[in-house]
């Protein structure tokens, strides 16, 4: 049983599509979804799941993997409830990945089918083993009948990424995404019938999924998807549709507060707003609140954690640095003393990842998820993040992994050594620094990356040095070159 803080019970879903189906059975006419000019009532929303999840049945995706290349739109929310519904595994995958990007998680998955847009299938062609759909919308419904779905079959596979440089799918079952549904709800409840949530965050990504696409239908309520961020989007589109919650990145609350166009008259239906994927700075919080009105809710966790751990809700105390108290059902622990590497236990973990029984082994121990993120809880129980024991970078939200840039840029035949790094950023929360020995210029690296790897792992600075620093065992000291780095932020702040 999952029951909000005053013992009120909270409904758990077996599956995901028992979240849309109940919506479109008590709330068929309310809009589901609105994505500019188009609009979907739940009742035509759960017809064209039913209709495309037909389609894979009859196409033999039942048991395999499709997989996902769509951009935000009306489709790729069909596409997952779809994929789902058709008792397939659902690898959402991000459009704006190159080839090379996309090899490996297409080699993984094997998908039988691959959903993306027209002007998408060239680059997903030649690495897809199965059938490629575009103009979804267009798909005539056909009438077989559905699979029953077993709540502990693998419902989504979410690729991250890794420390060796190779992106990870990470199997999440029906029971532990729809769990974690009811668990975020018990902590941050909605008005059923009676919400509007905007998506400015790619749907592909699992904080949108969970706080976008599963949050508005759990609410049964309005859906308002914008294909990209832009502030003056965001501010007419909440005008516009009388938006009730605001899920976001911290790097959107950063940008609006920026923006000349936040008026908080026009924010004044916006009930609260959800801050995840990356760490909220403090600041960010409290000059928002002072603009707005409007409280920012944070959450942790990752992928493997389905994906949310903890989140602060109405009526807690909200700590300068925390994360929240664990959600219900969730067990947070910290190992090696006080401060320490953060473990979870909990209904949402995953069941392991796809074909990596190493990496699995080393992630899940007795039941226990090792998250390789450092940090501490006080005596209320909430988390307070330290730092990351992997070598990882978030910038605007996005989990970067240096050893995968660091792999592209080697692979240059002018570039000698490189190594990249996370670099702290006001704006992005972090930037990515290239160290690179060799004879080329600044242009020639931005023009590998650009070939090799999506615009957010991009360094935002490039530094060419004599030499990359060392351990005492010989390993490129990375650590050294943060020194570095911040040695030049500084020196240039003391010239300004």
């Amino acid at each position: 049983m999952i029951a909000r803080a005053d013992g009120t019970r909270v409904w758990v879903p077996e599956t995901t599509v028992a979240i849309l189906e109940r919506a479109a059975t008590e709330r068929p006419n309310v809009l589901a979804l609105i994505c500019g000019e188009r609009e979907l009532s739940y009742r035509e929303y759960a017809d064209a799941v039913s209709g495309l999840a037909s389609r894979l049945v009859d196409a033999g995706a039942t048991g395999r993997t499709v997989a996902i290349v769509l951009r935000n739109s009306i489709e790729i929310c069909i596409a997952m409830f779809a994929v789902h519904a058709a008792g397939a595994t659902a690898a959402a995958l991000n459009p704006d990945y190159t080839k090379s990007e996309l090899a490996p998680m297409f080699a993984d998955a094997q998908p039988v089918v691959t959903l993306t847009h027209d002007d998408l299938a060239d680059r997903v062609t030649a690495l897809c083993p199965g059938e490629i759909w575009t103009d979804l919308e267009t798909l005539p419904p056909v009438l077989t009948s559905l699979p029953a779905i077993a709540d502990e079959s693998i419902a989504t596979l979410q690729f991250t990424g890794g420390t060796t440089g190779r992106p990870k799918g990470v199997m999440l079952s029906h029971r532990a995404i729809a769990t974690n549904v009811a668990q975020r709800e018990a902590v941050v409840p909605s008005n059923f019938g009676d919400e509007r949530i905007i998506c400015v965050m790619p749907l592909f990504h699992i904080f949108a999924m969970a706080m976008g696409l599963h949050l508005a239908a759990y609410a049964a309520g309005t859906l308002v998807i914008l294909p990209r961020y832009r502030p003056d989007w965001v501010m007419d589109a909440i005008e516009r549709y009388a938006i009730t919650r605001f899920p976001a990145g911290p790097t959107v609350f950063n940008s609006l507060l920026g923006f000349d166009g936040l008026d908080r008259a026009r924010l004044s239906t916006v009930r609260c707003a959800y801050s995840g994927s990356a760490p909220l700075a403090h600041d960010t919080l409290t000059r928002w609140e002072a603009a707005t009105g409007i409280p920012i809710y944070e959450g942790y966790g990752q992928s493997e954690a389905g994906p949310i751990l903890t989140h602060h809700g109405p009526g807690m105390t909200l700590k300068q640095g925390s994360v929240g108290p664990a959600l219900p059902g969730t067990e947070i622990g910290i190992v090696g003393g006080d401060v320490g590497e953060i473990r979870a236990r909990a209904p949402q973990i995953m069941t392991g990842y796809l074909d990596r029984p190493d990496e699995t082994a080393a992630a899940l121990n007795d039941g226990w998820l090792y998250t390789g993120d450092i940090g501490r809880i006080d005596a209320d129980g909430y988390l307070f993040i330290e730092d990351r024991k992997k070598d990882m970078v978030i910038v605007g939200g996005y989990n970067v992994y240096p050893r995968e840039i660091d792999e592209v840029l080697m692979a240059h035949p002018d570039i000698v050594e490189a190594a990249a790094i996370g670099v702290p950023d006001a704006y992005r929360g972090e930037v990515i620094w290239a160290f690179i020995v060799g004879d080329l210029s600044e242009a020639a690296v931005l023009e590998r990356c650009e070939a090799a790897l999506v615009r957010y792992k991009h360094p935002n600075t490039i530094r060419f040095i004599r030499a990359l620093p060392r351990t005492s065992v010989g390993k490129i000291d990375k650590q050294a070159l943060k020194v570095m780095a911040r040695a030049d932020i500084e020196g240039r702040q003391n010239v300004a």
